[in-house]
């Protein structure tokens, strides 16, 4: 249950947040629910909602969502597990990927209270060419994984299809082995391996007069070397060591690394499935990069991964470089922030067929030129969704985006000119009142929960531009790291998790400093805010709309789209015609008054 008190004064932090001259914010005082392991660094649930896995020192853990039983463990002295991810396989089984102070990824398995060690997916066998893993993500309910890995300078990204189907088969192994009554000794398995589909390093300049995919040798050549000019002296600007003198370096990767998205079909005549859960690409920029490249998972096999470094099939030029992205939730709209505050949406959908190009830009927009970007995120539930207009939903974007200043925009694109910016909240007086945490929730259109370095949580509205509630545990409690704080947000219990660590105010006993507590947050049974949550989401309709399942749909949507935009452009050339016969009448009288 929550506990609430009333926050009598209007508090500092939200001075930008709160407009009206006297406002009283009420607190909501957090549950705690049970001690979480010793240096519990990271919080990850399923997306049914039945279980939480916690990454602490000596191994993971995965606990029960609803009792919060411990349920199986896997330790392992020396080792502290820094990431972790959990995603469903099959019926109560689940996959779950994680990364080690060390920079070493593991994949588990979880079935019947459980865990079995997959596979080290870098494991070290010469310490003079010891990998570290920086980034492991899972995808398609853990049919592909993707790793971000460096060594000795170089850095690379691999793309794995993952064994599913055959893991299952050998968990049903392992569990009738086990279960066997004349089985006496403990059951040893080998699990298939994990083999590369793709490795991906930073673009140089292809040799021959082979053709990248859809992309003719000369274009890719163009656009390859003029990256590869800018990113080195960005990244040698940046590192103060700018060097106009010296050639690009176009074979050394040392000081690249990348950002990737796993992307969906959304081409209703390429055979797949416009609704399969299963990406058909990769999109990959590079540090320092203008160029995002997209890469086939459909056209390689395993056999062939490590022959030769692929091709891009798709190259998207942006006149900036990147400095962050995102995609919508079925990934046919790609946001990029770019430098000099400029966001470009690709819609991959649309592009004439004589470019062969997977995408076109849907807007272009340009942000206040004070504002550095930070992150950016693509709102698939936002109040307008929720009540349906003229304009097609799959025609309109919604990103939140954030700057490193603090400064918070909403950004409402359609295709062509028609965008809206709106500025949520202005940048922070005090560095201690800068958002380490901003992220929408799918069940509460238009709420924002916000973490601030010092500490602070809080809900708000960004319509009214006013706070909800401040979000606190029990004394004396901290949220921990307000930085980098611990904590998971669970769509489907519709439930915020978060670790909580003793005040340090030199009272408590080394033992007691070191014994953190899991504290939850149950949206729908604080009274303040249940009336907000929308029992079905607009992001189902977004889905939808993004969809369009049958290939008559798309065509359908494409001539109405196509025919749109043909209207605009002739609205917009009768207008430019228009000025520009003013302006010669204009001319004309001046001529004859001389």
């Amino acid at each position: 249950m929550q506990f609430y008190r009333s926050a009598g004064q209007k508090s500092g932090e939200m001075a930008a947040a709160c407009n009206p001259e006297e406002c009283t914010v009420p607190t909501v005082e957090l549950e705690s629910v049970t001690q979480s392991p010793e240096s519990t660094n990271c919080i990850a649930c399923t997306e049914d909602g039945r279980y939480l896995s916690l990454g602490h020192c000596r191994g993971l853990s995965v606990w029960c969502a609803s009792s919060f039983v411990r349920v199986a463990e896997w330790l392992q002295d020396q080792l502290e597990i820094t990431f972790l991810q959990m995603t469903r396989m099959a019926k109560m089984t689940y996959l779950l990927g994680s990364v080690d102070d060390m920079g070493v990824a593991r994949l588990f398995i979880f079935h019947c209270d459980d865990i079995h060690l997959l596979s080290v997916i870098n494991a070290m066998e010469d310490i003079n060419h010891r990998s570290i893993c920086s980034t492991f993500a899972l995808y398609g309910s853990g049919h592909f994984g993707a790793a971000s890995i460096s060594c000795n300078g170089a850095s690379w990204l691999e793309v794995y299809q993952l064994p599913v189907a055959v893991w299952l088969a050998e968990l049903e192994t392992v569990s009738a082995r086990e279960q066997d009554p004349n089985v006496t000794e403990s059951v040893d398995v080998k699990w298939s391996s994990v083999e590369v589909l793709i490795k991906i390093t930073p673009p140089h300049l292809p040799a021959g007069n082979s053709q990248g995919g859809a992309l003719g040798a000369d274009l890719l050549k163009h656009c390859l070397v003029v990256d590869e000019i800018r990113s080195s002296s960005c990244l040698d600007a940046d590192a103060g060591t700018t060097d106009t003198s010296r050639s690009p370096r176009l074979n050394d990767i040392s000081f690249r690394w990348c950002t990737h998205h796993f992307l969906l079909s959304c081409d209703p005549f390429s055979g797949q499935p416009l609704q399969s859960e299963l990406p058909v690409a990769v999109a990959v920029w590079w540090s320092g990069s203008h160029n995002l490249l997209q890469y086939s998972l459909q056209k390689v096999s395993i056999k062939k991964a490590a022959e030769a470094a692929p091709t891009p099939d798709s190259l998207w030029p942006n006149a900036n470089r990147i400095i962050c992205s995102a995609v919508s939730r079925r990934t046919r709209y790609i946001a990029l922030g770019l430098d000099d505050a400029l966001v470009c949406v690709w819609d991959r959908r649309t592009g004439e067929p004589t470019l062969q190009h997977t995408g076109a830009p849907l807007s272009i927009i340009s942000l206040p030129k004070y504002s550095s970007l930070l992150r950016m995120e693509y709102l698939d539930c936002w109040p307008e969704l929720l009540h349906p207009s003229q304009t097609p939903a799959a025609e309109v974007v919604h990103l939140l985006v954030m700057s490193k200043g603090g400064e918070l925009y909403m950004i409402r694109a359609e295709r062509g000119t028609h965008t809206c910016t709106t500025q949520l909240s202005e940048r922070p007086n005090d560095s201690r009142d800068l958002p380490s945490v901003t992220i929408s929730m799918p069940f509460l259109p238009g709420i924002l929960l916000i973490i601030q370095r010092n500490g602070k949580m809080f809900l708000q509205d960004v319509i009214n531009k006013t706070a909800v509630c401040f979000l606190t545990p029990p004394t004396p409690y901290q949220f921990s790291s307000a930085c980098n704080p611990v904590f998971v947000l669970d769509p489907q219990l519709q439930a915020l998790f978060i670790r909580g660590d003793l005040e340090n105010n030199g009272s408590h006993s080394l033992k007691e400093a070191i014994q953190s507590r899991l504290f939850v947050f149950r949206f729908g049974q604080c009274c303040i805010i249940e009336q907000r949550i929308v029992s079905h989401p607009a992001s189902s309709q977004r889905q939808n709309a993004e969809s369009h399942g049958t290939p008559e749909e798309a065509c359908s949507l494409y001539l109405q789209q196509r025919n749109k935009a043909l209207e605009q452009t002739f609205e917009r050339l009768h207008k430019t015609a228009q000025m520009i016969e003013q302006r010669q009448q204009n001319y004309n009288k001046l001529r004859k008054k001389k």
